[in-house]
């Protein structure tokens, strides 16, 4: 039950990932369904494993996942206006805008 894709060899990289870490995790979400729709497991396995992802997937769609929170309000750019340079005015040392000195 839940199977959706053929089922990889063992030695397969992302099989090996997921039955690992659902031995370390057994409540991980991701390795649960991944396991259940390459159908890694027995038929009796998977078939706890499904009830157990169809619940979850259930009280989330009901409302009973996590609280989604309102995006975050964005920062508008401050705008720096410039001062008015007099076309005169004469720069001195550092100041000087495109003079080197050879």
């Amino acid at each position: 039950p839940g199977q959706k894709f053929p089922t990889p060899t063992p030695g397969f990289g992302d099989r090996v990932f997921y039955e690992t870490l659902l031995r370390q995790r057994p409540t991980s979400q991701m390795a649960q369904e991944w396991c259940l729709a390459y159908g890694v497991f027995s038929h009796k396995r998977s078939e706890k494993l499904f009830a157990i992802v169809a619940e979850r997937k259930k009280n989330q769609r009901v409302g009973g996942g996590a609280a989604s929170s309102p995006a975050p309000k964005k920062k508008k750019a401050k705008i720096v206006k410039e001062e008015a340079v007099d076309p005169d005015m004469q720069m001195a040392g550092a100041e000087r805008v495109g003079s080197a000195v050879l």
